[in-house]
């Protein structure tokens, strides 16, 4: 009998948790996780989808368009104008776009809008090599190089089907 007592004793006994490796893992944890969140930074790029109203506006006033091709970039200008066609097959496309923007940008300074539009078959990583030269250019001077806004307002939508006259 005395067994089963010191066993219902033992039970009701409540044991104590050592946490003191866990306040201590905590302790150090915080203040590290607190620390590199500061450093981490999140680019976000604000965009405009296509809507009916903005095709109402487009209709008022002009703006720049890209219309992107798997083989072939081409920039329009006002009244549907072709300002300039370039090949991606030429390793410095990007190069010639950004001296054919700078040559826009002079000719219209208070235009800050561009439309892309991408066909399908449009890679990722050429619509934000196409994003980044559309919104700025690096202009070398004598002192030194700027940086050059351009058309910080990007618009993306659909391309014309090809057969379309571009």
């Amino acid at each position: 009998m005395r067994r089963h007592q010191r066993r219902a004793q033992r039970r009701k006994e409540a044991e104590e948790l050592n946490i003191t490796a866990f306040m201590n893992l905590m302790v150090v944890l915080v203040p590290f996780l607190l620390i590199t969140a500061v450093f981490s930074r999140i680019t976000i790029l604000e965009l405009n989808l296509p809507s009916k109203t903005a095709a109402a506006e487009h209709a008022k006033e002009w703006v720049l368009q890209l219309v992107v091709r798997p083989n072939n970039l081409t920039v329009i200008g006002q009244n549907q104008q072709i300002i300039k066609q370039l090949r991606w097959s030429d390793e410095k496309v990007l190069q010639r776009l950004s001296g054919v923007l700078q040559q826009v940008k002079s000719r219209y300074p208070e235009k800050k809008s561009v439309s892309i539009l991408l066909a399908e078959s449009v890679s990722y990583e050429r619509l934000v090599a196409l994003m980044d030269r559309v919104r700025a250019a690096e202009v070398v001077q004598v002192g030194g190089s700027v940086m050059l806004e351009l058309f910080p307002h990007i618009s993306l939508g659909d391309a014309p089907l090809a057969g379309m006259g571009r």
